[in-house]
């Protein structure tokens, strides 16, 4: 499971020896696995101050979760074609030994191996300073992460404008990557070269009868360049004056003139800026730009196949795509920035939890300090029930009237502003690593 339960009871001779019962029945029974969670010695200031952190510090433990939940999420969205290496992207720093500084390791060994960074938040500050601190760094890490995904959505959202204009049929897609200069009459006075898209079945009418659609139509002038499943792509050459007459004879026919001019600036711009948006995409992860196949749309659910004719040496759109995954598979800079950041999020969060459990025990068992952090890992989810009545009734001493009122949902605890489910005799917070579900 990636579920834990962080707990503490108070250090003195009596609740040590309850914890070693806890360990003992729940090691037996194969309930959990346990391990102590070591958290430094604070400057505790007042019991007033402590109260005021402990609101403080239960809002920051939300934020924190939403944001390492939404940068888990935008790791699975950049890493759209690879999204079965996510989990192996969302790692945390080794830790404070020097021979694991510089590695990575998964969040439950982070959780299991937990170790209070005095460089980042010096335990000698004021409980107050290190709560800032944290807070500071958490909204840094959000306000960065809403400035990259917006910049991120709206080139995904370019270029999705640009691939739809990719799919569909002849009548409405763009044909900038099916058509060629040669297929055109250019720079003439009195000719003009037309599309008529042409069902397939009638592809034998449309030989025999365009000439005669109206007058002034140059022989022997039309060709198929494309088709789909539902008709193709036909040139035909005429003189200008005629074209709206020609137009409406071919729409009496079930000819449909597509209106289409070929302009060569145009439909350059239109492949360059396809093939920048590509690039731009692919560059914040390498892998996880599909190339844009000539005539289908990236989205496989809805490509509808074009087959271009005539030219062979026609390049197709997108072409390039392939030297573009030649380039390397290196990290693009968001992913980068998104898996350092994770990192830093998730640490400042695990120590979020340490200040929790600290402040909430001295709130709870008094001054001076002395009570002990006990992780456990319940071994799975059946297992979680069973694993409570075990820690209620080890732990009832601490708190007869909560203890009860666990068992007796109508009892209410005076002065206790959390629901019963949320209040145990002992100290308990919950860390669930299950951050892409």
């Amino acid at each position: 499971m990636s579920e834990f339960w962080l707990i503490s009871a108070p250090g003195d001779k009596e609740n040590l020896q309850a914890l070693e019962r806890m360990n003992t029945v729940t090691s037996k029974s194969n309930l959990s696995y346990n391990t102590k969670f070591t958290i430094p010695d604070f400057k505790v200031g007042t019991l007033d101050s402590l109260v005021g952190l402990s609101d403080e510090l239960a809002k920051l433990d939300i934020f924190a979760e939403s944001l390492i939940r939404r940068m888990a999420q935008s790791v699975v969205e950049v890493m759209e074609d690879a999204k079965g290496k996510v989990q192996e992207n969302l790692l945390a720093n080794g830790g404070l030994k020097e021979k694991m500084k510089y590695l990575k390791i998964d969040l439950t060994s982070f959780v299991t191996h937990f170790e209070w960074d005095m460089a980042k938040y010096p335990a000698k500050q004021p409980l107050v300073s290190v709560v800032d601190t944290l807070a500071k760094q958490l909204a840094q890490i959000e306000t960065d992460l809403k400035s990259r995904t917006a910049a991120y959505n709206t080139l995904k959202t370019n270029l999705e404008n640009l691939e739809k204009k990719s799919m569909g049929n002849l009548f409405t897609r763009t044909l900038s990557d099916i058509v060629s200069k040669e297929d055109f009459v250019l720079d003439s006075e009195y000719l003009i070269t037309l599309l008529v898209i042409v069902p397939k079945p009638s592809y034998v009418q449309w030989q025999k009868t365009y000439e005669s659609l109206s007058d002034m139509v140059v022989p022997r002038s039309t060709k198929l360049i494309a088709e789909d499943k539902e008709g193709g792509l036909f040139t035909v050459t005429l003189f200008r004056k005629v074209i709206d007459d020609f137009k409406t004879k071919a729409k009496e026919n079930k000819f449909m003139v597509r209106e289409f001019y070929y302009d060569e600036k145009e439909i350059k711009r239109e492949r360059e800026e396809m093939t920048r948006l590509l690039s731009d995409k692919k560059q914040q992860y390498q892998t996880s730009c599909v190339a844009l196949k000539k005539g289908s749309s990236t989205l496989p659910d809805h490509k509808v196949k074009v087959t271009p004719l005539g030219n062979p040496d026609r390049p197709a759109a997108g072409q390039s795509d392939r030297e573009r995954e030649s380039e390397g598979e290196g990290e693009g800079p968001l992913l980068r920035w998104l898996k350092v950041n994770f990192s830093e999020a998730f640490i400042a969060w695990i120590h979020i939890k340490a200040l929790r459990v600290f402040v909430e025990s001295v709130l709870r068992y008094g001054l001076p300090v002395n009570f002990q952090a006990v992780l456990l890992r319940p071994h799975k989810k059946s297992c979680t029930k069973r694993l409570r009545e075990v820690l209620n009734s080890v732990f009832r001493h601490l708190d007869e009237v909560a203890a009860a009122s666990i068992l007796d949902a109508s009892v209410e605890i005076p002065g206790l502003q959390l629901s019963n489910q949320d209040y145990f005799p002992y100290v308990y917070f919950h860390i669930d690593l299950s951050l892409l579900d």
